[in-house]
């Protein structure tokens, strides 16, 4: 592949929800441009960028794939992104790495939640966008609509430069706004001018009405010719075009059908057109030398510099890590410092991914996308030299919430499914994987249910183990409401040597839940001896980790040894020890032992019209809601107490209430008593599962 300057790279992310036809649009670009010799399809499992086995036989895309477009003297790098919820955080990873974004929005069904979230994401990261209306060929696709919708959601920046032309619900051709003419497709690709159809005229001149106010914006001048009704040539609309996209004042909607290729090659046009070079983006670093900011903005002519955006690790293509040059030019005998790491790494290659095709090149400049072969680096790791270390800021993403618990389905494959998810660990950033000893479990965090299954299923598929999720144990905790007196004596003999230990002690509730206990003595007279006091502190501190009721970790007892005896020959401190323990168990037992369950405080952001249905189904979780809050972008925040083992499900339920738009977050806020029939159904479930 040849090299490309700065100034002739675009870096498109590909964005919309699940089935818009983002990965049909990629695969008909790299037919048309000559990557691929036939039109693969996403049901078949032929596309250049659905590459992998689970998205082969999912039918969606789950991972960001890179697959550079070269359009006349230009690359168009395009990140095809995943559209479901499940796998935002790799559109997240893409938008970062990306200066201007593709809407793909599916005609057929029109703006959608991910068409939302999507537009959220490229106002996160500035990116300029256009929206590409897909599958213009359906029956009932409707870009009236969808311009119609998109207007009512974002104004008058929304601006279509074309209009589709339909006739017997056929997609027949298209009218450019920019030159008011019109072009009917013959043998679907090949295209011949034809007079604007009467019923489009309306529509031509309302479009158009709005380009030329956007237009006039640009500088007084030509607002005064505009007021004087003077007409701007279309040079001046073009050039307006370019600014209006940049600063994102102007969101151009085109259109198409990609299984026919219509519409592919205006929207590539419009690409090279229209959308911002690396070197009209801002990137900004540290200087970790002088501690002074460091402005690379994409400057070939300053000191090399690169991020990692993403990791790829699989154990058929290998570990790339994808880089973008935010500074200088990179070539493949270069000797990179890595500042995280401390550490220096000689390159041997560098390479341009194509789907999961790696081309290798001699450099990379400024602004470039491109992948280092195994390098010891992670996700959002900083490439430099030496002698300029630079560190960019890392890549925001999502949060994983929902969680399962996860085993090895045969004994002895724990280490090997700890490596491989250490491995995918690696290259998504929404995973992880927590050891809760408590509970003897380990627990796999994602961004949904879905997430997770298609963790498991890559963990058979690619690395030879089969794990089982389930659901996970939730960390109740134990403590007493009332006090206690108890009389312990642990006595053996056995001939020779025996063991004597006797306590007298009081259980009380300490008032306090962020410590297991607190023990005090008040012995008089030398009853228990004084060496003994540490071994009966022993005997309780070992008693609260596995609580009488049911097991789980005892809080807030206070324990008070007031009396007892020993032997002067038999006592020891074992003896003392397992009758302070004996003492606890009884005592805690006659004290009304409870369970206590741990409360999150839940954050919830649905659009206002979903909040009834929300608040009820958090009321049947025994959630309490404390309040709610405008966030002013027609969204309400519900703000809730819930007890952890109701969040259990709540990702894919919300969901499912809100058509995938609403989001949540929670963290541990305390432990409160449990209702009697959630103990009771506890209690009985450990007593069934004994010991594991």
């Amino acid at each position: 592949m040849n090299v490309y300057t700065t100034n002739k790279i675009r870096n498109v992310v590909i964005l919309g929800h699940g089935g818009a036809g983002k990965t049909s649009l990629v695969e008909s670009m790299a037919y048309l441009t000559g990557i691929t010799s036939r039109l693969g399809n996403v049901a078949e499992g032929t596309t250049i960028s659905d590459f992998d086995k689970e998205e082969i036989k999912r039918k969606f895309s789950i991972s960001t794939t890179m697959v550079p477009i070269i359009w006349g003297d230009t690359k168009i790098n395009i990140l095809d992104t995943p559209g479901y919820f499940d796998f935002f955080g790799e559109a997240e990873e893409a938008a970062a790495a990306a200066d201007a974004a593709v809407i793909v929005v599916n005609g057929k069904n029109g703006v959608e939640v991910g068409t939302e979230k999507a537009w959220e994401l490229c106002e996160k990261y500035k990116l300029p966008r256009f929206i590409y209306v897909s599958n213009m060929d359906y029956d009932n696709a409707s870009y009236r609509e969808v311009v119609e919708t998109l207007t009512e959601l974002y104004g008058k920046k929304i601006a279509p430069l074309h209009i589709p032309i339909r006739e017997n619900e056929k997609f027949v051709g298209y009218v450019n706004v920019v030159k008011s003419a019109a072009r009917r497709y013959v043998n679907k690709q090949e295209k011949v001018e034809c007079p604007v159809p009467d019923y489009l005229e309306d529509y031509l001149a309302h479009y158009r009405e709005h380009l030329l106010e956007a237009v006039a914006e640009t500088s007084e001048e030509l607002m005064d010719r505009y007021f004087n009704g003077e007409e701007f040539s279309e040079a001046e609309i073009v050039a307006a075009l370019h600014t209006n996209v940049d600063d994102v004042s102007i969101v151009p909607v085109t259109m198409g059908a990609s299984l026919n290729l219509q519409g592919i090659q205006i929207l590539l046009d419009d690409i090279v057109s229209y959308m911002p070079s690396p070197e009209k983006r801002n990137i900004a670093g540290v200087n970790m030398k002088t501690k002074e900011v460091f402005e690379a903005d994409y400057n070939f002519a300053k000191a090399k510099s690169a991020y990692i955006w993403k990791t790829i690790v699989d154990p058929f293509i290998g570990k790339y890590s994808m880089i973008k040059v935010a500074s200088g030019v990179i070539k493949s005998d270069d000797t990179l410092y890595n500042e995280a790491k401390d550490s220096e790494e000689r390159l041997s290659k560098l390479y341009v991914m194509e789907g999961s095709k790696a081309i290798e090149v001699k450099e990379l400049h400024a602004g470039d996308l491109g992948a280092i072969g195994k390098l010891n680096a992670a996700t959002g790791d900083t490439l430099s030299t030496k002698a300029t270390p630079i560190a960019y800021g890392r890549i925001d993403a999502p949060i994983p919430y929902t969680y399962k618990r996860y085993r090895a389905k045969e004994k002895g494959e724990e280490d090997k499914a700890a490596q491989a998810l250490a491995k995918m660990a690696q290259e998504d950033l929404t995973l992880r994987v927590v050891n809760d000893g408590e509970n003897r479990q380990t627990l796999i965090y994602g961004l949904g249910d879905q997430h997770l299954d298609i963790i498991a299923s890559k963990l058979l598929t690619k690395y030879k183990v089969e794990v089982e999720l389930e659901k996970p144990k939730v960390a109740f905790r134990e403590t007493i409401r009332k006090s206690s007196d108890v009389d312990s004596k642990y006595k053996k003999q056995s001939g020779g040597h025996g063991q004597y230990g006797h306590v007298k002690m009081r259980f009380s509730p300490l008032g306090e839940l962020d410590k297991a206990y607190e023990f005090e003595q008040e012995v008089v007279g030398g009853a228990v001896p004084k060496n003994y006091f540490p071994a009966v502190e022993k005997g309780i501190q070992d008693a609260t980790v596995k609580g009488p009721l049911a097991g789980y970790p005892v809080v807030g007892v206070k324990a008070v040894l007031y009396d007892g005896s020993y032997h002067p020959v038999d006592s020891s401190e074992m003896a003392f020890k397992t009758a302070a323990s004996q003492a606890f168990k009884k005592g805690f037992m006659e004290a009304s032992p409870v369970l206590l369950e741990p409360i999150a405080s839940l954050k919830v952001t649905v659009p206002d019209k979903f909040t009834g249905d929300v608040m009820g189904d958090l009321n049947k979780r025994r959630g309490r809601v404390l309040g709610m809050n405008p966030d002013h972008k027609g969204n309400t925040i519900v703000e809730a107490d819930i007890p952890m083992s109701e969040l259990y499900g709540y990702s894919t339920q919300l969901r499912s209430m809100t058509g995938g738009s609403g989001s949540y977050s929670y963290e541990f806020a305390r432990y409160e008593q449990a209702p009697s029939d959630v103990q009771e159904r506890e209690i009985a479930a450990r007593q069934n599962a004994g010991e594991e």
